[in-house]
């Protein structure tokens, strides 16, 4: 320790002679310009330089250290010789630090040499000369040239770190180090010496910061704010400077000036070491909720092993990724920063620092932002925007994706990074929306990235900065919407959808009925998608047919689903919604469904008409709009459609049975059998106006006008997701209207078109039968022959059998009436005109048919 005294007195002494040699030359050089203008003045310019040599000498006697009063008396000594000396004497410990460059260091602004020990660290240190011994004017020198050390961080002689201080932890570097004072210095210095030692503990703080939030992991603003502050730490280190210069050469300088001239730039070293504490009290309680919540997050396992193709060994960087998660970065200091700037809006030295930190941290920050809202790209390595892009969810993944994750989960919004600038809900939902829409155009080829980006805030303060956000989602709508209406041909796209599904133009599909009725008869595990969809390529390239025109007819896919319409319904309305997990189990395929039947469909083996139901190819970015969730919306409505038109199919068929048979045309010798004709030809006439009615309501009265509202809005639209979901929101109100969204009006209807579809089977196979009944009966006359009694009980079965149908069809259409009824007057009006139809249906039902 004396060797580093020799060292700080021989650096002190060295600049005083450098000073006292260039007064001396300055005045030999005025000593000869005086010797040339004039002889007769020479003599008196020399005592005046005489006399003010001697002034500055005399004021430039001050008070030293001990230890440099004694190097000034040894400068001529041998240090060799001197070393040795103490050597032998064994009054200083053999101590040689050796400094060395680190192998590897943390960061760019980390320290690249090894740190020498602590005072308290090493044994039979030798004390200096205690300060009770010392006059006034000693102490003063002594603890001015302690404090020039001390403040660029290291330790002095009677200014040492405290032993609490440990500076391999990384906390207490962080919180500054902690001095002791040696006893016996005056209090009036002990004061001063205290208020400007905590700017050495707050300068220390923003130094061991600097250097510990440069590592990479700690994101770009953080290096940002780290540079800001590196340019206070020069002007700091320059100050020191000068004070030392000033100490050197001015013997008016004293340690209250010292503490005066400091004083500003303490404020701004305490200000920052504020923000520092509480960024580290920000991640200490990230940290203790991390440790709350220990458990890894599923979704986060299920997103890695997505991103990864599956490979299970990307799972093992999650608990890394874990422990970095509580570094606080990215919105999250800008937030702080905010606040705190908010908070000393009064202090206005205070303010303008901390207005500077702001806007330098920030410029990373708006750099990412205006990336995202110019051009939909999203260059985060550190993860600190406030967008997240899970790089798992691939566009490729759409045709398949039942729960529009491309859309919806690619690109979400971290709420808890947010700037306070930007925590606004509607401009958050406009900053998403506009990279995402970007995002959209950039995949279609439609964003030119060679240009820069010019004209946009380039800091978080800027008051163009809501503006900016503003035009630049009010560019992205118009530029993707006009992607999809007039590059895409959205409505043309929506149009054809409407045809093949909604059955507007439906010539194809009742030839394709006709032609594929044989195979749509067979169970659903034999009936041949493939065969399917030949027979409907065939049809719909048909001559003369409406869609043999339609560009769009080679994107029709025939599916077969292997559940039943009602039974999926009722599922989703169990769940109240379209849950994307009930979705999932409820997957189509283009082959015959064989394995994924449960049991209960073994034993209710549907049909291929009950499971047929058409897909539709959609390209991108159109697939965004109608999507895999849309898709199912419309292939349900589809399925209520085709289930109507076979219903009303059979009973069609039933009529012309009914007008061509023998057996029901003519007129019957038995009155009973002949009333009981009537009874079937009115009950077969009361199911088909139903029929009939319920598919006139669901096309004419819920699917053409909110076809037509839809329409209208796209053209008054202003934005894609508003768009979207207006699209959303058409198929929801035609499944809702529809009544296939309530499972009261789904069971009844279900079981009223069960009965329908049995009666008018039951009919026509009585075709055959019935004549061999008729001859069987006897005429009025005969009726005391053997063969009545053998008649009249087929006649009693005959009506038995009718007046179940009856009963069964005319008890549930009570039912839906006053369900429809009900639900009219609480939920839908639209289905009052669904009762005023079905009124149809109950005349003649008191009546008895003669």
């Amino acid at each position: 320790m004396s060797t580093e005294l020799d060292t700080r007195s021989r650096r002190s002494l060295n600049s005083r002679e450098v000073l006292s040699h260039a007064d001396k030359n300055t005045a030999t050089l005025q000593k000869h310009r005086s010797q040339k203008s004039s002889d007769s003045s020479s003599i008196e310019a020399r005592l005046l330089e005489r006399e003010k040599i001697l002034a500055v000498g005399s004021l430039s006697t001050r008070h030293k250290s001990p230890a440099r009063v004694s190097k000034d008396s040894h400068r001529q000594v041998d240090q060799s010789s001197a070393a040795g000396s103490h050597s032998s004497n064994g009054t200083v410990p053999a101590w040689n630090p050796e400094v060395k460059l680190l192998d590897a260091a943390i960061s760019s602004l980390a320290c690249r040499v090894s740190s020498t020990p602590l005072s308290y660290q090493i044994s039979g240190l030798k004390r200096p000369a205690p300060l009770d011994r010392m006059s006034t004017e000693v102490q003063h020198a002594v603890i001015m040239e302690d404090l020039l050390f001390v403040l660029i961080g290291s330790e002095g002689q009677y200014i040492r770190f405290h032993e609490r201080y440990n500076p391999t932890i990384e906390s207490d570097r962080l919180q500054g180090p902690e001095y002791r004072l040696a006893k016996g210095l005056d209090s009036s210095l002990r004061d001063l010496t205290k208020m400007l030692l905590k700017m050495a503990t707050h300068y220390s703080s923003v130094e061991a910061f600097i250097e510990i939030q440069s590592k990479d992991e700690y994101g770009v603003v953080n290096h940002a704010l780290c540079a800001a502050m590196r340019r206070i730490i020069k002007e700091y280190l320059s100050l020191i400077a000068t004070m030392e210069y000033k100490m050197l050469t001015s013997p008016l300088f004293t340690l209250n000036m010292f503490h005066v001239e400091t004083m500003d730039m303490a404020r701004k070293l305490a200000e920052m070491s504020y923000v520092i504490q509480r960024i580290s009290k920000k991640s200490e309680e990230e940290e203790a909720v991390l440790d709350d919540n220990a458990v890894t997050d599923f979704d986060k396992i299920m997103e890695t092993l997505k991103a990864n193709d599956g490979n299970l060994n990307a799972l093992n960087n999650l608990g890394s990724k874990a422990a970095g998660s509580t570094v606080v970065k990215g919105g999250n200091i800008i937030k702080l920063l905010t606040e705190r700037l908010y908070s000393v809006a009064g202090d206005v030295p205070i303010s303008d620092l901390l207005r500077l930190l702001l806007r330098d941290a920030s410029r990373p920050y708006m750099r990412m932002l205006n990336l995202w809202l110019h051009r939909g790209v999203i260059e985060d390595r550190y993860g600190e925007f406030l967008i997240r892009e899970q790089k798992g969810i691939k566009r490729e993944r759409l045709d398949d994706d039942y729960t529009d994750e491309y859309w919806e989960k690619r690109y979400t919004l971290k709420k808890e990074d947010l700037p306070s600038q930007l925590a606004d809900a509607t401009v958050c939902d406009k900053i998403l929306l506009a990279g995402k829409f970007l995002n959209v155009v950039r995949e279609c080829g439609g964003v030119d990235v060679s240009n820069e980006i010019n004209d946009v805030p380039e800091t978080i303060d800027d008051p163009r900065l809501f503006s900016n956000i503003n035009s630049a989602y009010a560019h992205a709508n118009e530029y993707l919407l006009s992607l999809l209406i007039s590059t895409h041909n959205l409505k043309e796209r929506l149009t054809s959808l409407k045809h093949y599904f909604f059955l507007d133009q439906a010539d194809f599909f009742t030839n394709f009925m006709d032609v594929a009725s044989h195979e749509l008869r067979k169970p659903v595990r034999n009936v041949s998608s493939s065969k399917l969809q030949s027979l409907l390529d065939l049809v719909l390239r048909q001559p003369g047919s409406i869609t043999a025109i339609d560009p769009f007819k080679e994107d029709i896919v025939v599916q077969l689903n292997e559940v039943g319409l009602t039974e999926w319904l009722m599922r989703i309305v169990s769940v109240s919604g379209l849950d994307p997990s009930d979705l999932a189990s409820l997957q189509i395929s283009g082959n015959t469904p064989a394995e994924r039947s449960s049991d209960k469909d073994d034993k209710k083996m549907i049909t291929g008409i009950q499971a047929l139901q058409f897909d539709f190819v959609i390209p991108f970015p159109l697939s965004l709009v109608i999507s895999r969730k849309t898709m199912l919306r419309y292939q349900l409505l589809f399925r209520h459609l085709v289930a109507l038109k076979y219903i009303e199919q059979l009973l069609g068929s039933a009529w012309l049975e009914h007008a061509k048979s023998p057996g029901w045309t003519q007129v019957s010798k038995s009155f009973r059998l002949q009333k009981w004709k009537a009874k079937a030809w009115n009950l077969r006439s009361k199911m088909l106006v139903f029929i009939q009615q319920v598919l006139y309501f669901s096309t004419t009265e819920v699917m053409e006008p909110n076809w037509t509202s839809l329409m209208a809005s796209i053209d008054q639209v202003k934005t894609v997701d508003n768009l979207m979901q207006r699209h959303v929101d058409f198929l929801d109100t035609c499944l809702k209207e529809c009544m296939l969204t309530n499972s009261k009006l789904l069971r009844v209807m279900a079981k009223l078109m069960a009965a329908c579809k049995m009666f008018a089977v039951y009919s026509v196979q009585l075709s055959k039968a019935l004549p061999s009944i008729e001859r069987e009966t006897p005429s009025p006359d005969n009726s005391g022959d053997s063969g009545l009694s053998n008649s009249n009980d087929k006649v009693a079965k005959l009506e038995s059998i009718l007046q179940q149908y009856e009963q069964n069809f005319e008890h549930h259409l009570k039912i839906l009436m006053d369900a429809l009824n009900y639900y009219a007057a609480t939920e839908t009006v639209v289905l009052l005109g669904l009762c005023a139809r079905l009124e149809v249906c109950m005349i003649g039902e008191t009546r008895n048919v003669m």
